[in-house]
């Protein structure tokens, strides 16, 4: 039985709507979508912002920046400001911007200047988010990803701001540190300006730029451990509650610098032996035992038992020059003897660091500390970890010192988000204004000067480091050496 016209249709797909065409342009808009279109005008400008500059013109009928008679005010505003990009750590010299007094000759020129001012205001928004250079590949040390604005948002926010010039300034880092570094390049500047010779102005425009990479929110709860400052912080509502030593690793066993989540708290963790430390350590004294490898005294002197496919064995058993290391662990149980110390800080990452006691306490004696393995070490682990549990959950000291004292592995999982930041600032301004500087201690400054600044900074930021240059303490037994304890503890992570 054949349907009903009127049902049949009414079962029929509706036809697709077709696109709507873009709105009848004023010439200056009309020009702005011929020159957008245009591959010999776009060659030197970003993709991704062309093309949001080409939606963002199809959309509407009349330019954003261009009047009758020349610039608006708003574009004045904008332009000037990003003019003061020096102020703000970065070089007015990379956004080239039109000519902002005179009163373009043609409906063409006044496209090409909007255009231009465009494109200027969305590499200004880049780079005041820390789009300038990818800190990743500046290092293999560096796990900071910037959290660019999406030029697309950054387009429709100004366009509907009633001062630009504010808004641009909006888009810088909000961190009070960098807001102190700010004002303290300002007062170098100034110094310069008069005739004087501040030192740290290159210092203070690393460490500005390294603060474009942090995370907009650092956690109302967090871990600040800054490297060169070889300290840790704890920090509640912006606000310092606890601060500690730490041990980062020597500059071949460099500390990471990434943030993470804390996940838990563990006493009297277990050690399972790292990979780099099983065949620079381990694997040697194992296989000087003859054609089996059976030297096992290393494995008694450190209480390490080995695991072969997750089942314990005996290590006698094993032909040490032939065996599959990846199915072999080995595993330190808790004790005095554990190079873990009594407390670990679990923060899964990509590095697998985490920070940790230790049972070589002279480790904080010195003022440099980078000595062993790239997992930092804490002094008074038992204190931090109360802090940080009592400001998570309200755990009491009398609890974490039971945890302590019965030398059983337990791990407390924390309630809230806390993020761990590792970082590296070799500056930073106290309360009273005073800019603290630290060693460069992985020689990371120079590299980053020069990507930001051109090769010419390299040298200084050299030569302001050359007085706190970090070198490991007295005393240093290099990775694999013997030592009182066999290289072992000497080469923690």
């Amino acid at each position: 039985m054949q349907a009903a016209p009127d049902a049949a249709a009414a079962r029929a797909p509706a036809p697709a709507e077709a696109a709507a065409p873009p709105p009848e342009a004023a010439p200056v808009v009309a020009s702005i979508r011929t020159k957008l279109a245009d591959a010999s005008f776009r060659k030197d400008a970003s993709a991704d912002d062309i093309a949001v500059l080409q939606a963002f013109y199809n959309e509407r009928s009349d330019p954003l920046w261009m009047t009758d008679m020349g610039f608006s005010r708003e574009a004045l505003a904008a332009i000037d400001e990003v003019m003061k990009a020096d102020d703000w750590g970065l070089s007015s010299a990379d956004f080239v911007l039109p000519p902002a007094g005179d009163l373009p000759a043609s409906v063409d020129a006044a496209a090409a200047s909007e255009i231009k001012l465009d494109l200027a205001i969305l590499k200004y928004a880049r780079y005041a988010r820390g789009g300038r250079v990818d800190p990743t590949k500046l290092s293999k040390l560096i796990g900071q990803s910037p959290s660019l604005r999406n030029p697309k948002t950054v387009l429709s926010e100004i366009a509907s701001a009633e001062a630009p010039d504010a808004y641009l300034r909006s888009l810088h880092p909000k961190h009070e540190q960098f807001q102190r570094l700010h004002q303290a390049l300002l007062a170098a500047r100034a110094e310069t300006a008069a005739g004087g010779k501040p030192q740290n102005i290159q210092r203070l425009l690393i460490n500005m730029e390294r603060w474009r990479w942090m995370p907009e929110d650092l956690g109302a709860l967090h871990l600040w451990l800054n490297i060169p400052e070889f300290m840790v912080h704890v920090v509640k509502d912006g606000k310092e509650i606890y601060a500690e030593k730490i041990v980062v690793g020597q500059m071949s066993y460099a500390t990471p610098i990434f943030t993470a989540e804390l996940q838990s708290v563990v006493f009297n963790p277990e050690w399972t032996v790292p990979p780099t430390i099983i065949r620079e350590n381990l694997l040697p004294s194992l296989r000087s035992g003859g054609f089996f490898g059976s030297n096992t005294a290393i494995l008694d002197q450190h209480e390490l038992k080995v695991n072969y496919n997750g089942k314990r064995v005996d290590p006698s058993s094993i032909d040490w020059n032939h065996v599959n290391l990846g199915a072999i662990s080995f595993v330190q149980a808790p004790g005095p003897n554990n190079v873990l110390g009594k407390v670990k800080f679990v923060y899964p990452n990509p590095y697998s660091v985490y920070m940790h006691d230790t049972i070589r306490p002279g480790l904080f004696d010195p003022a440099v500390r980078a000595e062993g393995h790239n997992c930092p070490r804490v002094a008074n682990p038992g204190k931090i970890a109360a802090v940080i549990l009592a400001a998570d959950k309200g755990m009491p000291q009398a609890e974490v010192d039971k945890l302590l004292a019965d030398g059983y592995n337990s791990a407390v999982n924390v309630e809230h988000h806390i993020p761990v930041h590792t970082t590296y600032f070799t500056a930073v301004v106290d309360d009273q204004g005073k800019v603290q500087t630290f060693g460069d201690v992985y020689k990371l400054d120079a590299m980053v000067g020069a990507a930001i600044l051109g090769k010419g900074a390299q040298s200084e930021a050299v030569a302001d480091n050359a007085q706190a240059k970090a070198k490991p303490g007295a005393g240093t037994t290099a990775p694999g050496a013997a030592g009182a304890s066999g290289g072992i503890a000497d080469s923690t992570p």
